[in-house]
């Protein structure tokens, strides 16, 4: 993450010029005290907005060490993602809260927030990979992965409401603080139950998902089409 500026010298007011020397806002393309000053209070600004957005929030997927976590504001429409297999090193699972854009027609009494439960892999391969999203009446329908090559993705991360198939992992510890989590690159608020593994192996895998981010996707096979039928 970069550094916040240092506004250790925001308050100093600068000197009136001795007798003969130019006056500063004289001098073309120099800022005079008062808009040096204002764009400090702006930047402080920011700054200070950082911990209130993160508080209104609520439980916002947090990311570090360059993994790509879920920060857009959803759409509110879920969609379904199924697999013959999903194999990962690295994973991390831990509860969010996703929020939709202000005015989404898709908020209904849910004051465009959705409680989702965010699953980051850092390395994983999907077999037969298949995700629906219903738009009412038909639905728009994306296959990979089902020849020879699989589907693989790395710093993978899902916000799911459901979640089945037959799962197993290795080395797993359950009841960390979600903050500090490491094997899949991504921590989670301070406080928060989570859960984090060596390795995971998923067979029948199905999911509900609000959200999806990876840093690569690999699709080979892709397929995009409307379909009545869904995943």
């Amino acid at each position: 993450m970069a550094m916040s500026p240092d506004l250790s010298s925001a308050d100093n007011t600068p000197e009136k010029p001795e007798s003969g020397s130019p006056d500063a806002s004289a001098v073309p393309g120099a800022a005079s005290g008062g808009d040096r000053r204002g764009r400090v209070r702006l930047r402080r600004a920011a700054v200070m907005a950082v911990p209130a957005t993160l508080v209104a929030a609520g439980l916002a997927v947090l990311t570090a060490q360059g993994a790509l976590g879920v920060q857009f504001a959803i759409s509110g429409m879920p969609f379904t993602v199924t697999a013959t297999e999903l194999d990962g090193t690295g994973f991390e699972q831990f509860g969010g809260l996703d929020n939709m854009a202000d005015g989404s027609p898709n908020a209904g009494d849910t004051g465009g927030q959705e409680l989702v439960v965010t699953s980051a892999i850092k390395n994983a391969t999907l077999t037969k990979l298949c995700q629906s999203v219903d738009l009412g009446g038909t639905n728009l329908l994306i296959t990979a992965g089902g020849g020879e090559h699989k589907v693989e993705a790395t710093d993978l991360t899902t916000d799911s409401t459901e979640l089945s198939g037959n799962a197993s992992f290795d080395h797993i510890e359950i009841g960390n603080d979600a903050s500090t989590l490491t094997k899949a690159g991504v921590q989670g608020p301070i406080g928060v139950f989570s859960q984090q593994a060596d390795t995971v192996h998923i067979a029948n895998l199905r999911q509900t998902n609000y959200a999806t981010t990876a840093g690569v996707f690999k699709l080979p096979g892709l397929k995009l089409r409307f379909s009545d039928k869904a995943c």
